[in-house]
């Protein structure tokens, strides 16, 4: 059984390991295409000419993939206090208020 590294946990330098992980061409395209659709994430071409100077992943893509990491303990978590847990008006998947 491992200890819980928690963010707190760790000093300026110091680092941590976690599983790899690669994302090909075609998985930056896909998420791009649903939920981040610029130039610079879907066309190659469009791409050279940026300050990327290619095919870029969406930063909310490396950030989804980041939560999951979170959410499955591959990463170090952050402690919070039991006020900051609560949403205010947290995102539904129904219409109403």
């Amino acid at each position: 059984m491992t200890t819980a590294l928690y963010l707190e946990d760790l000093s300026p330098g110091q680092r941590f390991a976690s599983a790899s992980l690669e994302l090909d061409a075609d998985a930056i395209r896909e998420f791009a295409a649903r939920f981040d659709p610029q130039p610079f994430h879907l066309d190659d071409e469009a791409a050279r000419s940026t300050l990327f100077g290619g095919l870029a992943a969406s930063g909310w893509h490396t950030a989804s993939l980041t939560m999951r990491r979170l959410a499955t303990g591959s990463a170090p978590r952050s402690r919070c206090s039991r006020s900051l847990r609560r949403a205010p008006s947290p995102t539904a998947a129904w219409s109403g208020s």
